[in-house]
């Protein structure tokens, strides 16, 4: 008999959650125009929107906040986040940024020229969204089996090398500044990239002038998969893994909020000197002194326990196998959802879910929302109204993958959570052809799926049972 096991913490703290009627919740849901961002917490149960800035954390981080030193220049707390940045992930340079896509922002202004071309492993939102607005062309050079939500795969996050010699080829490496490779894939469904693949694409770059930057959020995540399925990792730390992963890369940007188990904060971190020096004057410009970069000294005190408490093996297999938990159980019931399970969600495939709903109708929105009504869950929709409009022609783009993210937060919910989830998920898929489509009413110009409104194009959400 297989031994269970359980959370590798106890909890010292608890916060009472929201317990709304369905008639509030659907009030709400239309106050927030069927868009699951705008939702108040206040009205949310079990919120499964996001894994970015809602960890839980640990009694070292909260002790480490009352050690913050907030003196504007030269902070001690900054030296011990510039230390725990190069013990972990072996960077020469650090530079501390208010998040994730401040780190974006500086790294596409530094590198990305107009009429630049910038191929990743699937886009996600704010990274595309800030290589664009510098004058570059996304480009998708994932393989080709990440499209394939039911096809078992272990590196699924995987670029695939001909098509990356291809844009060489085709536009010249001179108009490739950088490749953007991420770890893992959040879009294709939390999938990871092997250290075979990281090794061969850094080789391959390196022999072209080519510079490799991670978007290194869920790094351990991938580091745990590799040590799962890559043969000759089997026996080592994930600290290892990891460092060996960032071998094979010239920079990164980090969303602390994430794998670094705080709830504000990033860095962009590189190896080249010139590349440093013209990021610190950005950072001066756009987040604070290099010694803060928009982050308060208790912040970086936080992310320095967290990076260290990240790379723990107890607790980085805890994290994926409450995932899986809440996978398998839909995945044993007949739902259709990104395989294998990721690493920091379980996707939804709507397509498949809602075969009945046309793609304009945005089945992922429309299943988003329902899930919400019928339990109070929040999820989030990753799709087509993520994926936005062709800058071209103005025409949405129609990625392959239409998904409902269930996101794990880390440290904060216990596995009874997660069978609330997986209940509503399954009472929803037993009605789903009750399910209606929506009408977009509102647009943002830019990163749409945050702010855009929402109407049922019948008169409910979900047609009344007979």
């Amino acid at each position: 008999m297989e031994r269970r096991s359980a959370e590798p913490f106890k909890i010292k703290t608890v916060e009472a959650l929201a317990m709304l009627s369905r008639q509030e919740r659907e009030e709400a849901l239309k106050k927030a125009g069927y868009n699951t961002f705008l939702i108040d917490s206040s009205d949310v149960y079990i919120d499964l929107l996001t894994d970015s800035g809602t960890s839980a954390m640990s009694d070292r981080q909260w002790g480490a906040l009352m050690m913050g030193d907030e003196a504007y220049a030269g902070s001690k707390s900054w030296k011990r986040l510039e230390k725990a940045v190069r013990d972990v992930y072996g960077y020469k340079h650090v530079l501390p940024t208010h998040q994730g896509r401040g780190a974006e922002n500086i790294l596409s202004q530094l590198k990305i020229k107009h009429g630049d071309y910038v191929p990743g492993n699937m886009y996600f939102t704010t990274t595309r969204a800030h290589q664009e607005l510098n004058g570059a062309s996304f480009v998708d050079i994932i393989i080709d089996e990440a499209h394939d939500p039911t096809l078992e795969h272990p590196f699924k996050g995987n670029i695939d090398l001909k098509k990356l010699e291809n844009l060489i080829y085709e536009v010249g490496a001179e108009k490739i500044p950088y490749i953007c490779v991420a770890v893992t894939v959040n879009m294709a469904g939390g999938q990871p990239v092997s250290m075979k693949n990281l090794r061969e694409v850094y080789h391959f770059c390196k022999s072209l002038g080519i510079d490799v930057m991670f978007d290194a959020t869920r790094c351990v995540e991938n580091a745990y998969f590799i040590k799962e399925r890559e043969k000759g990792y089997e026996n080592k730390s994930v600290s290892n893994i990891l460092k060996e992963m960032f071998s094979y890369s010239d920079g990164c940007t980090m969303s602390g909020k994430k794998d670094c188990l705080v709830n504000i904060g990033g860095f962009l971190a590189m190896n080249d000197d010139e590349l440093y020096a013209r990021s610190r004057e950005l950072v001066v410009v756009y987040e604070g002194m290099p010694s803060y970069g928009g982050m308060a000294g208790r912040d970086m005190e936080a992310m320095a326990q967290g990076i260290y408490e990240s790379v723990d093996d107890h607790y980085i297999a805890h994290r994926i196998g409450q995932v899986r938990y809440l996978g398998q159980q839909l995945i044993d019931q007949g739902v259709p959802i990104v395989r294998p399970i990721g690493g920091h969600a379980v996707y939804l495939d709507a397509k498949e879910f809602l075969p009945h709903l046309q793609l304009e109708e945005f089945p992922a929105q429309a299943l988003a929302a329902a899930l919400y009504l019928d339990s109070g869950v929040r999820a989030m929709e990753r799709g087509i109204v993520s994926a936005g409009r062709d800058q071209k022609t103005g025409q949405h783009n129609k990625p392959k993958l239409e998904l409902v993210r269930l996101t794990i937060p880390r440290r904060v919910y216990t596995n009874n959570h997660m069978d609330v989830a997986a209940d509503s998920v399954l009472s929803l898929f037993q009605k789903r052809h009750a399910i209606n489509g929506l009408k977009m009413v509102y647009e943002p110009p830019a990163l749409r799926f945050f702010n855009a409104r929402f109407s049922p194009v019948k008169s409910k959400l979900i047609n009344e049972e007979t």
